[in-house]
């Protein structure tokens, strides 16, 4: 987003919203759009808001939703019309954004009841590819990633359950985010896969999409990743709005970001690839790997086997479960296509189900073996873009290749970010970078590797504790490990209160003692570090003596956790306070 945008009010955002939507005109985008002056109306009040002293995240952001997703005062219809019912309040994940400022302007296209990866299963027209309109744009959340990299709107939300979060985002050159399944809200979405399902956000850039992800998880985000020194922050919420009986919340040792330079596996071979694409998914290795991070290669075996037990066998039975009953009701007012894949679903025995379970519980430790000491895995997100002609040819074969690289996610319970990663030949080609569950953080860091903008002010996470460090743990020291082992994440620079002296111990490796004292004492410089809740405790409990665990007082008045050392270990230690900070000793000495 550039500046020029940020500093629109969002009675602008909205007004230039539906005139770039009357200017594209590609009504296969839109199932249903808001009424203009009502939409006006919101920015209005969200404007006085803003003027007021509100804090709005969001603010005059446009949301397009995909029409499997409620929105009170317009229809949902999952893509079908026989299906449309009218809903009398926003689904949770809506009302999370729009309390944030985020303003609805239209539903969006989508392969019928979320059954596709190709945008063209829906009687709504076929959704063409933002730039080039004899290609399918990708589905099954069509439209919404259409009108994001059409410019129609700002944010998009999708569902993803094959990838339709990730290869729509591919094919427009933009970014789709998918949670860890259970972080966001999943009532009032018509399912595909009840247990599988994800609902995802589309932007143009790896910030606001996680801006907007911040506010969709709602149980946290991280804050102040410049060296501002702000500390963790909580987005609640709206009240009283309906529980997720399948919500999950974030554990405790849920990593705030990836290690400076971190284990990224990749496929040791790229099936269903063609030559270009196989190129520019090198180059996106070779990017990653100038940008720092370390790339093992891995069998895909595992994860292809995988892949292909979402839908070619027992787990399709969860599409029959959702729709199944309406589609034997409305058969010739269903898409044909999938209307014959919802139907086979319904006559898949129970032992199918159970020996699939059986065979992906096999598949997810081998695969999860193969990863491990890696922090994330770089896959393409898509293996071709084809033509609308060669769907139309093989709708269902083509469609199944295009998850190759998708599918085995949501199985697996993994988090993806999808990113741009420049051409292949005419088409737009991404990349996904995949993370474990509740590993989302490490998943956009990787990804910001290979993202161009800027870092987002606010991320989706769980509540961190703040840690204060000044030797031997600060960037570039022998200790910071511990720390970026354990999913840490740098806040910014920070220093105490001018209430403390600082030792150099006579310890292996070197490092300094922090003692606070009544009389005579300096302000100290050092790093400010977001933790893990759990993590702290696991460092405490290898903390050698004769250094502690303790608060510290900071320069602006706040008291955080920090290392301390014990007096006793001073007597006869060198005074370095004068140096103001540990560096400065050690670059003197």
């Amino acid at each position: 987003m550039s500046a020029g945008q940020r500093r629109m009010t969002a009675g602008q955002r909205v007004a230039a919203a539906f005139e770039r939507i009357a200017a594209v005109d590609r009504p296969e985008v839109w199932i249903a759009l808001r009424p203009r002056e009502e939409a006006m109306s919101e920015a209005t009040q969200i404007d006085a808001r803003v003027a007021a002293g509100k804090d709005l995240p969001l603010a005059g952001r446009t949301l397009a939703v995909k029409d499997n997703i409620d929105v009170g005062g317009l229809p949902t219809t999952a893509g079908c019309p026989a299906f449309a019912y009218h809903p009398s309040a926003d689904a949770p994940v809506v009302a999370r954004l729009r309390a944030a400022g985020a303003v609805v302007v239209g539903k969006t296209n989508m392969d019928q009841f979320a059954t596709g990866l190709v945008g063209t299963r829906t009687p709504y027209g076929a959704v063409r590819d933002a730039r080039r309109p004899a290609y399918v744009s990708g589905g099954s959340s069509a439209g919404s990633a259409v009108a994001v990299a059409l410019g129609m709107s700002d944010l998009a939300l999708g569902t993803d359950t094959a990838g339709s979060g990730r290869v729509p985002a591919a094919f427009g050159g933009i970014v789709g985010l998918k949670p860890t399944r259970g972080l966001v809200p999943n009532v009032g979405v018509v399912p595909a896969c009840r247990t599988l399902d994800c609902v995802t956000v589309f932007a143009p850039g790896l910030a606001e999409a996680e801006e907007a992800m911040a506010v969709m998880a709602a149980s946290g985000v991280v804050a102040g990743l410049e060296p501002s020194g702000s500390e963790a922050a909580i987005i609640a919420g709206p009240a009283n709005e309906p529980a997720d009986p399948r919500a999950r919340a974030w554990p405790s040792d849920a990593p705030l970001g990836a290690p400076p330079s971190p284990r990224v596996a990749v496929p040791r071979e790229l099936p269903e690839l063609g030559e270009t694409e196989v190129e520019a998914f090198r180059a996106a290795c070779a990017r990653l790997s100038a940008a720092g991070a370390r790339l093992v290669e891995v069998d895909p075996a595992p994860f292809l086997e995988a892949a292909q037990l979402l839908y070619g066998g027992g787990f399709a039975a969860e599409r029959y479960q959702g729709v199944g009953h309406f589609v034997d009701d409305h058969a010739d007012e269903v898409d044909p296509v999938v209307g014959s894949i919802i139907q086979a679903a319904g006559r898949i025995p129970a032992y199918a189900l159970v020996a699939d379970g059986k065979r992906l519980d096999e598949l997810r430790l081998e695969a999860l073996t193969a990863l491990e000491g890696c922090d994330a895995l770089l896959v393409p997100t898509a293996p071709f873009q084809p033509t609308l002609e060669a769907v139309a040819a093989d709708p269902v074969g083509v469609n199944s290749r295009l998850g190759t690289y998708t599918n085995f996610c949501n199985l697996f319970d993994l988090s993806a970010a999808s990113v741009p990663a420049g051409r292949a030949g005419e088409a737009e080609f991404g990349v996904t970078v995949l993370a474990r569950p509740f590993a989302d953080r490490i998943a956009c860091d990787v990804a910001r590797l290979l993202a161009d903008g800027p870092p987002p002010v606010r991320v989706a996470g769980p509540p961190a504790t703040e840690l204060m460090v000044v030797g031997a743990h600060l960037t570039g020291q022998p200790l910071n490990h511990q720390l970026t082992g354990r999913g840490a994440r740098l806040v910014g620079l920070a220093r105490t209160a001018p209430e403390y002296r600082l030792y150099a111990l006579d310890t292996e490796p070197p490092k300094p003692g922090l003692v606070r004292v009544a009389d005579g004492g300096a302000a100290v410089e050092g790093e400010l570090w977001a933790l893990p809740p759990a993590a702290l405790g696991t460092l405490l409990a290898g903390l050698p003596t004769p250094m502690t665990l303790g608060r510290v007082q900071l320069h602006d008045g706040r008291a955080v956790t920090g290392f301390l050392c014990e007096g006793v270990a001073t007597e006869g230690a060198l005074d370095i306070t004068a140096s103001g900070k540990w560096v400065a000793y050690l670059q003197g000495a």
